[in-house]
């Protein structure tokens, strides 16, 4: 036994029954493809299947402990993946009388009060196993809170909800369990990673290394771009940090080492390089199809307003890298390790037909669902038209790791939808709204840094899909109902926060993906890649102030925006790193941030300000000694 994947399967039998299980995950593939594509079943009976027929995996592929030998399930894990596998039955069955029967008016028979009862247990116990006890625990408090919150006096108080009342309306509805967070992953999460999987074994990961390293490997620090651009290039079909750390950091990080970085840097930039993929076009992440289902957005239209702000946030990583490695005196590439433009796209320029693809798709109209397939599709025919690497052999087993991979992702999102399903029930959302307000007052920034920090503590304990659909249902109602930011901004704003508590210490996945590989601690990586990546935590900010940075508004006003915003973005990267040709003194790095932050605020007092500040910083420049009080210190850290 070992571990197949670093995504949360503890267990990966080799033999004849791991060829059942990857044979039993190619059939969970196949069945989200038809029912994606031709099924005429209902969206709830649907998802039921879908969650079912995960739940089969769940338990023999994930111990009940981390003391679990990892070769060896319990009888428990067998009677689990039975029961499961039993529910499966039951809800295939049923499929037509669930999609006809009134909720809340039709009686529960005892089977339903059996396998609805289960099939929640079994939700809960995936969630425990698959992310731990902190989303568990959450969802075990709204039950009770929902079965037992009438008996509360004061504002929390609700309306009373009998255990027939909670069961019909969290397993038989879409509102609870089989909510917006299984019903994506069941979908457009399921057939992008897919997409992302595929590309990655068709030899996609190494391409874009390869063009990555055509353009950057010779400049300083030419290792550590190289891996900003090619995580940013995979990390944009692929739509995971801890995946796109694993796939292009395997490469990025070692080579960096033998160059002189120390393990921890290397690690740190490839931590926040991966973690921007997420929210980097044409694909982004699972968390982003979550938004669409709550604000009824069309997704290229999300696709297009993020477009800016992600290309600023690596804008911000690359000069963070640019100047930590022109102090630190960190080479460039070897000149025979950069590989030709010529022959890299003669080999791989067919690697693009993915990528154009999806764009194409998405600007044609058709739902996220069809774009990911047509996007998939075109790998396979570019993959078989690359037939010295092709096998069907290959395009069995990228099926089944998607499967794998989505595991981990199915227990989180399940739990996410049965708390959400609680605050709809009980309308906790508005008392949260009302709380929020009360702490912050009619002040939208104080409001906004308390529903980022909310959001980024919602991460530390459960993956970014379900942290944004948990954020976006208690937050996100404030910032549209209360302070009148559009919906589009609202929800971006959150999705950025739970995108960035992936690297966020102290629970930072990517950085665990990442110190794995680089043989160092994740919590230093995971502060490493936060520092490379300051400039990230205020872009969400820009954006509720600025529509422009969202490509909102005429052609002068987004312009302005963006040149703002960039020349705000280097500025703060050149006070973080206290270097611009050479070390910089206090004086010069206090004028250069304050003149960062004052290009983040449009207004035109703003923009004076900071042009001031910049003046007065060129004139510190100029005149001043070099800082190098504590230099050889701070280098130490920063290696």
């Amino acid at each position: 036994m070992n571990l197949a994947f670093s995504t949360g399967v503890r267990r990966y039998p080799s033999g004849r029954l791991g060829q059942a299980f990857k044979l039993y995950a190619v059939l969970v593939a196949a069945y989200t493809i038809w029912a994606a594509a031709f099924s005429t079943w209902d969206v709830l009976s649907r998802t039921i299947v879908f969650l079912s027929m995960m739940l089969v995996l769940v338990f023999p592929l994930i111990g009940h402990s981390e003391r679990a030998r990892a070769d060896r399930p319990l009888v428990t894990d067998w009677l689990l993946a039975a029961l499961a596998f039993a529910s499966l039955v039951f809800f295939v069955s049923e499929v037509d009388a669930i999609g006809q029967r009134m909720s809340l008016f039709d009686p529960l028979p005892p089977s339903y009060w059996f396998f609805g009862s289960a099939i929640l247990l079994m939700s809960l116990e995936a969630a425990r196993r698959t992310v731990g006890l902190g989303l568990t625990t959450i969802v075990v408090l709204f039950v009770a809170y929902n079965l037992f919150g009438h008996l509360l006096a004061g504002p929390l108080t609700h309306g009373h909800i009998t255990p027939g009342h909670f069961l019909d309306l969290m397993v038989f509805t879409t509102d609870g369990l089989f909510g917006a967070p299984v019903q994506v992953t069941a979908t457009y999460a399921f057939l992008f990673v897919l997409f992302g999987t595929l590309l990655e074994r068709a030899g996609g990961g190494e391409f874009f290394f390869d063009f990555a390293a055509i353009f950057a490997g010779r400049r300083p620090g030419g290792p550590a771009k190289v891996a900003v651009f090619s995580s940013g290039l995979f990390g944009m079909v692929s739509g995971s940090p801890t995946s796109d750390v694993v796939t292009t950091g395997s490469v990025t990080i070692p080579i960096m080492k033998r160059l002189g970085y120390s393990p921890r840097l290397a690690a740190g930039v490839e931590v926040a390089a991966s973690t921007g993929g997420s929210i980097l076009p044409p694909v982004m992440g699972s968390a982003v199809f979550i938004m669409v289902e709550f604000t009824g957005i069309p997704y290229v239209e999300i696709a297009v307003a993020a477009l800016v702000p992600a290309i600023i946030y690596y804008v911000g990583i690359y000069v963070q890298v640019h100047l930590r490695s022109l102090k630190l005196g960190l080479r460039g590439l070897p000149e025979e390790q950069i590989p030709e433009l010529a022959p890299t796209l003669k080999r791989g320029f067919l690697f693009l037909v993915p990528l154009v693809t999806l764009v194409g798709a998405l600007w044609a109209g058709y739902t996220p669902t069809f774009v990911a397939l047509f996007g998939a599709a075109s790998v396979v025919a570019v993959w078989a038209l690359r037939w010295r690497t092709f096998s069907l052999r290959a395009l069995y087993d990228g099926a089944a790791q998607t499967t794998f991979n989505m595991v981990a992702v199915t227990g989180a999102c399940a739990a996410a939808g049965m708390v959400i399903g609680g605050i709809t029930m009980t309308g906790l959302a508005g008392k949260v709204s009302d709380l929020i307000a009360l702490l912050a007052g009619s002040n939208l920034l104080l409001t906004l840094v308390i529903g980022g920090a909310l959001t980024i503590l919602l991460g530390m304990g459960m993956p970014t899909p379900a942290a944004y659909a948990l954020a976006a249902a208690l937050v996100a109602p404030t910032l549209i109902r209360d302070f009148g930011v559009p919906a589009i901004q609202a929800h971006l704003f959150l999705l950025y926060f739970a995108v960035l508590s992936a690297m966020t210490p102290p629970v930072a996945v990517a950085a665990y993906a990442a110190a794995a590989i680089a043989d160092d601690n994740p919590m230093a990586i995971a502060f490493v890649a936060c520092n490379l990546a300051v400039s990230a935590f205020l872009l969400p900010f820009t954006f509720i102030y600025d529509p422009g940075l969202m490509l909102i508004g005429g052609p002068a006003a987004i312009a302005g925006s963006i040149v703002s915003v960039l020349l705000a973005v280097v500025l703060i990267s050149v006070a973080k790193e206290g270097y611009a040709h050479r070390p910089l003194g206090p004086v010069t790095r206090t004028l250069c941030a304050l003149a960062g932050l004052a290009y983040l605020v449009p207004n035109l007092y703003s923009l004076i300000y900071g042009t001031v500040l910049l003046a007065a910083a060129l004139v510190s420049l100029r005149w001043s000694q070099p800082g190098t009080a504590g230099a050889d210190k701070a280098e130490a850290a920063l290696r």
